[in-house]
This record gives C-alpha cells, structure tokens and sequence, in this order.
C-alpha cells in the first residue's frame, strides 16, 4: 500500500477542513459549510456517465444513417463522409482533449497569479484551487460540483457543434464527458486510494502528491503524465543514494 508521508517529507499545510475563518478577509460562515458537497464524489459518474452514453448511443446512430459529412457547411465538393466506423476514434479523440483541457486547465488556470491587488481575483482563484492546496485531505472540497460542471460541460458541448456536424461533435464531446468522470474519479482516489506499489495509481498518486507538497509549479496531469512529457512540467527527479 502507498504512504502518502512515505512519498515526500512535508509538513502538510492543513489536515482540517478549509474554512472562510482562515481567509484574510472575513466572509458569512455559511460559505464553507456545504454538508451536500461530499457526495458530490458519488454524483459526478451517477449524473454524467448516463448523459455520456446516451448521447454515445444517439450520435452512433446518426452516423450508422450514413449521411453525416464532414465540411459539407463549407464546401460540398470537398466533404468527407463520415460512417460508424469512425465512432470509436471520434469517441477516443474526445478523451484525448480532455486530457489536454484538464492539463491547461490546471497549469494556468488554476496555478496562475492574480494581481496582488484585485481581491475579486484572488477570491476566485482561491474558490478554485487554492482552497484545495491550502487543505488538501478536504474531501469536501475535492471534485467539481455539479451545479458549476453543468456550465462549463454546456459551454463545451455547445462550442462542439457550433464547430462540427451534430454527430462527430457529440460523439467527441461523450468521450471528453468520460475523460472528465474519470479525471474527477481518478482525482478523488490520488488523494483517498491506497494503490498497490508498482501500478498506474501509485506513480500518478506518488506524481500528485509531489506536486502538492513539494513541485507546486509543475506536475500538472491528474489522470496522466503525457501532457506533462510534451510541454516539459514533469517533476524533477529525486536523488537516490547509493548503497555502498
């Protein structure tokens, strides 16, 4: 089993429950008491994972018609046919952006630096990721609830078919819906799991925690190392000492 003190020697910034008391400027009390908000790790694959497959299953339907064409907005000459057969890699494309979007999101969204003087700013920044750092065995505070989620998850679907035909939009869209359960989940377990030594888990778990503890500033990727490969954010590696 992993140890979370075994991984990175750190004195931790909070064990408690963050709570406004803490903010520089007071705020109601009532804002950090939300006896609903844990459950909310129950509620992100019981409201979206039935959304994804619904939508999984519509949009494979229309492409199984055989009348979807990709550019046929711009161009009908220059069109390309989309059949079924390209559901499965619509579908794994979706996850893949995901991934991406989950990496900037967390890299310069939710680590950037608001102006030392707006308090507005760093009110919000601290409603979005600074609460988590400050407190982050807070379970409370841990995956996005579903009210805010509905937002962002509207915004991107509607971005996706204003930009594709309905079908190749909503299929990308389902599998970056899945990708976001499963970030929201694996997230969730990196802070709670207990992984076995040697598995995926336990290097993203020991690869989070380094990143809350000691490499704020880089080790971006919650549910993989990829995007952290490629745009150079990967953790420096720890000395071993050699056994004599």
């Amino acid at each position: 089993m992993l140890s979370t003190r075994a991984l990175v020697p750190y004195h931790p910034p909070s064990s408690e429950k963050v709570c406004w008391k803490s903010w520089p400027r007071r705020a109601p009390e009532h804002v950090c008491l939300s006896p609903w908000w844990p459950s909310c790790r129950y509620s992100v694959p019981v409201i979206w994972m039935p959304l994804m497959l619904y939508l999984s299953w519509s949009h494979y339907r229309t492409l199984a018609q055989g009348d979807v064409r990709l550019f046929a907005s711009f161009t009908t000459e220059y069109s390309v046919a989309m059949p079924k057969s390209v559901f499965p890699g619509l579908f794994v494309l979706g996850m893949l952006l995901w991934s991406l979007t989950e990496y900037l999101l967390h890299r310069f969204l939710f680590h950037m630096k608001p102006p030392s003087n707006s308090y507005y700013l760093i009110t919000l920044h601290f409603i979005m990721h600074g609460q988590h750092h400050k407190a982050p065995f807070d379970e409370s505070r841990l995956v996005f609830p579903p009210a805010p989620a509905s937002l962002v998850i509207a915004f991107f679907y509607t971005a996706l078919q204003l930009l594709l035909p309905e079908a190749v939009g909503g299929t990308v869209f389902a599998g970056g819906l899945l990708g976001y359960v499963l970030y929201d989940m694996t997230h969730y377990y990196l802070h709670f799991g207990s992984p076995h030594k040697g598995s995926y888990l336990y290097s993203m778990k020991a690869h989070h925690v380094k990143h809350h503890f000691a490499h704020q500033k880089s080790g971006f990727g919650i549910s993989t190392k990829f995007w952290d490969y490629i745009f150079h954010t990967l953790m420096p590696e720890e000395p071993h000492l050699k056994i004599q």
